[in-house]
């Protein structure tokens, strides 16, 4: 048995060196960010086809927090191509954040599939940095799959407790924070959740894994 796994491992190095120089060489990160976008294109139809009733399930409640106007201003962090568009109420000014700009052809495709919604900005920014919102700006704010790939979860929180609205955080009517992760370390979690406030100091946010 150690046999294999040292001979699986030869063959993993083996096949992974390639990258591993890109990376020293400093090429790595460039192409990445410019093809991960086309990957993402590429599964999101078939993902979403299988949980789009989760996702239906729960922003749906995000109509609950739309005002006189019937508009709610809404944040997405690590938009990515844009794959809940779909799924959100009409009436939702959507500004989008994500620290890849390549993301910006597919975002711009996916807002003219879903003409319900104003598509307000794409900011190309970390979760851990969103100065470029205003405090208190924000009805609601999406957060899906992100928090395992930040460099900071207590920061992203942090910011996100920021750009809320202070009125939206106390609203029993809705939900304000829209939190998905694939898997969160807490027993019995279920990894579709809808927070009053984004709490920084929540024990989750310590280790977290897509």
């Amino acid at each position: 048995m150690n046999v294999l796994v040292f001979a699986l491992q030869v063959v993993l190095c083996l096949l992974t060196l390639p990258l591993h120089l890109l990376a020293l060489l400093g090429c790595w990160q460039p192409l990445w960010s410019k093809y991960f976008p086309y990957f993402m294109a590429a599964i999101t139809p078939k993902s979403n086809q299988k949980i789009q009733g989760k996702k239906r399930e729960l922003f749906s409640q995000i109509k609950k927090l739309a005002g006189a106007s019937g508009k709610v201003t809404l944040l997405e962090l690590g938009c990515g191509t844009g794959a809940n568009f779909e799924f959100y109420p009409a009436g939702c000014r959507v500004t989008c954040l994500d620290p890849n700009p390549h993301f910006k052809k597919f975002l711009t495709e996916s807002m003219a599939k879903n003409k319900h919604l104003q598509y307000e900005d794409f900011l190309v920014a970390p979760g851990e940095d969103m100065s470029q919102v205003a405090d208190g700006s924000m009805d609601a704010v999406v957060c899906t799959l992100v928090l395992c790939s930040v460099k900071s979860p207590k920061k992203v929180l942090q910011e996100v407790q920021r750009v809320l609205r202070p009125v939206s955080r106390n609203k029993e009517r809705g939900k304000p924070f829209i939190l998905w992760q694939s898997a969160l370390p807490i027993k019995g979690s279920y990894n579709l959740l809808s927070l009053s406030s984004p709490n920084p100091s929540y024990k989750g946010t310590k280790e977290l894994h897509c």
